[in-house]
Order: C-alpha cells, then structure tokens, then sequence
C-alpha cells in the first residue's frame, strides 16, 4: 500500500475541558460540543470488542438548529487517523463512508487533539455542522441518502510499522508528552425520509486553512466509536430516555375560575337563594 497523503489543520487550539458529550478511553476520547458551550446528554451504553476493533456506543440527545463540533483527543504516544462519517458520509469527501483505511482522515499527533466542525469543501474551508431534520439534512439534499442517518462514527487507526516508544523515550524528550497540539486530516487516492429522525445540515461557511502530510493506516481500526443523536421526543418514545409524563390534574378542569353550583340564585340580605 502506497502511503497516503494526509492534511494538518492550521488551527491553534488550548488544551482544555470541552463542556459537552464525551466518550473518553484510554486510547482516543471522542467529543460531540455545542458551539454554544451547553451539555449534551448521552444515554444508553454499548461497549464490545470485536476481532481486533473496540466498538464504544453512545445515544445522544440532539438540540434542533445547534451548531456542533466533533473533538478528537489522542491519549497515546502514537499519532492516529481517524475516519469520520455523520449520516454516513465522510466528512472530508462527501463519500459515502465504510469506515475503512482507503477512506480521506485526519491525523491527531501524540497526545494531540482536533476540532472538526463541518463538512470540508476546500484546503481552507468548512461549512459548519448543526442538527436538523432529515429533509434538511447534507446527506440527503445532496446525495438522497438515508441509509444511515443520525450517525456520527469514527474509526481509529493506527500508523502501519510505527515506532515501538517506551516511557524512558518520552522522558527523554524523543516524542511529545500530553498537552502537543497538533491537528491532521488524510485525504485518500481514491431515499426515504424517516419521520421523528435527525440529521445533520451543510451550514454556514468557516476559514480552516490545512497542509498535508505522510500517513499509511493499518488495515482495521482498533477502535469505533458510534454515537446516534435523536430529538428528545424519539429517545422518549422508543425508551431510551426515560422521560416524565405529565398528567392532568383532577382537581383542575382547565377553566380559569371556579364554576357556579348548580341551581345557584342571587343573593339577598346575605341569604342564599335557588
């Protein structure tokens, strides 16, 4: 396999607590961030291993016409490519998405991490990400396509013939310690609307400048993280969110004022009469 062509995000990013959904392993963390800074709640939890690939599931509560972004933290001492589809197209390409190793994916450096918000259109420029409905939604606009709506998945891969680093190595100053930053994305060689569901728009045009750089992934991820976000109400109707009722209050009948008895007449010095 040749090795593929990767992009490095020029963006300066802090090394902070992104309020929001977070899904955090001991290898890569995943992020799903309000623009706004509020909290997204995920519900529900599914975590197997299957064959060489640690498969992490999430639910996750949509807020309707939300901007949001996807954080990606690498927790190891190797640098990753990580494949991104939501509503089952790439995120870089369009493509729609397998979430294999021949597929474009951006690059997260040692104890690295990346903000991605938005579908790229260009080296420097992406249009951003919020949640609306299916209708609305890039995925089936632009392509028609349904077949996996309100899905953001991302697969890790590892380097193929990375370097064996130990911890005397990292002392030593030979790689980065937690807290580099640097930003990469890898670039490859290569209908029907479902009522109550959510999906992700093709929103307003962002600035984010990218270089490329060398990358050659492994043939198999050894970690999925798959988060499906739906509206409130969905997550309430099929279970998944246990959400209060409200019932009707007996002693209230919807009228603004106590009722007359029945038979009721006017009164006269201070007597009643019917």
């Amino acid at each position: 396999m040749r090795l593929r062509e990767a992009i490095l995000i020029l963006v300066s990013l802090i090394y902070f607590a992104v309020p929001g959904y977070s899904c955090i392993t001991e290898n890569v963390g995943v992020e799903i961030r309000s623009d706004d800074g509020g909290a997204y709640t995920a519900i529900s939890f599914k975590d197997v291993k299957t064959g060489g690939t640690h498969i992490i599931k999430k639910y996750l509560e949509a807020k309707k016409g939300e901007d949001y972004s996807i954080v990606i933290r690498n927790n190891t001492h190797e640098r990753i490519g990580v494949v991104i589809a939501v509503d089952g197209r790439n995120i870089i390409s369009g493509k729609s998405s397998d979430l294999k190793n021949n597929e474009d994916m951006y690059i997260v450096e040692p104890y690295g991490y990346t903000e991605l918000d938005g579908w790229r259109t260009d080296r420097d420029t992406v249009h951003k990400f919020y949640f609306t409905d299916v209708s609305d939604s890039y995925s089936v606009r632009t392509f028609g396509d349904s077949s996996a709506m309100g899905l953001i998945a991302v697969a890790v891969f590892r380097e193929k013939d990375r370097p064996i680093v130990n911890e005397r190595q990292m002392r030593k100053g030979k790689v980065p310690m937690p807290g580099a930053r640097s930003y990469p994305f890898a670039e490859s060689e290569s209908k029907k609307n479902e009522s109550g569901a959510a999906g992700t728009g093709f929103g307003h045009e962002q600035y984010s400048p990218t270089i490329k750089v060398k990358f050659e992934p492994e043939s198999d991820p050894f970690q999925k993280i798959l988060v499906k976000y739906e509206w409130r109400e969905t997550l309430c109707s099929n279970g998944i969110l246990k959400c209060r009722t409200e019932e009707r209050n007996r002693l209230w009948d919807g009228d603004e004022y106590a009722p007359y008895p029945p038979g009721y007449g006017d009164w006269k010095n201070g007597i009643r009469s019917y």
